[in-house]
């Protein structure tokens, strides 16, 4: 490849091509590609190359808390998990449904891992993700509001395709919390997906938000087409002071 060519390449933002463009020069002039497979190949590596850079992107943007994947999760330590409803979530038809998830069961068992494990399989397949702690969402608004609510930053939680919200009933939440989630549950209903996980019952939200009313009405929409998964069993962290 000539650099005037390795310029043109660049110019264009075609880094793709430009990485692989050497080897498939060398596998026509063996005569092993024809004229439209040569095309064909330069083109799908540089597709490649854009899909990758893309998913980057989106996980980058989602902002999980860690890298988590459904090939990590330890099966074996609470076997009453569901395994074949997560594995059936996975593949993202409740994302064309528009149908929420909410994940119950108490601290340790696995609710963030498998939350964000969904979240990137979703990435895989195209769709946008953002995930944020109850705390985050919450502080997020309410410093929006602060003057006037940011159009900006309630789009943040309106727009992806799913959005999750992590960490339901570690504590109560501020004040006006149930405002601002309703807010968001309310808009995004039968619109784009929701997943939650809360460490608490649900007829415990009312006073985990401060807010009876405002928790029904959450939960009225959120649970009206939701999978909900309960995930009883011990936590993973203290495994091994178990052991000990």
């Amino acid at each position: 490849m000539t650099p005037t060519l390795h310029q043109r390449l660049k110019a264009l933002r075609l880094s793709g091509l430009s990485r692989s463009l050497s080897v498939r020069l060398q596998e026509a002039a063996a005569g092993r590609l024809s004229h439209l497979e040569f095309l064909e190949l330069i083109l799908q590596d540089e597709e490649i190359v854009r899909q990758n850079r893309q998913r980057e992107r989106r996980i980058n943007a989602a902002g999980f808390r860690e890298t988590r994947r459904l090939d990590g999760f330890d099966w074996s330590f609470n076997p009453k998990i569901n395994r074949k409803l997560i594995y059936e979530l996975a593949t993202g038809r409740y994302l064309d449904d528009a149908r929420d998830v909410l994940f119950v069961g108490p601290p340790g068992v696995g609710k963030s891992h498998l939350a964000q494990a969904l979240g990137q399989e979703a990435i895989l397949q195209g769709r946008t993700v953002r995930y944020r702690s109850i705390f985050d969402l919450v502080g997020d608004l309410k410093e929006a509001e602060s003057v006037e609510i940011n159009p900006k930053t309630l789009n943040a939680y309106l727009k992806p395709d799913l959005l999750i919200i992590d960490d339901m009933g570690i504590k109560q939440l501020p004040k006006r919390s149930g405002e601002y989630l309703f807010e968001i549950v309310m808009r995004r209903y039968e619109v784009r997906s929701t997943l939650m996980t809360s460490n608490r019952p649900i007829q415990e939200w009312g006073k985990l938000i401060g807010d009876v009313p405002a928790a029904g009405a959450i939960l009225d929409r959120f649970l009206h087409h939701a999978t909900v998964i309960e995930m009883p069993g011990r936590s993973y962290r203290l495994k091994d002071r178990a052991r000990a």
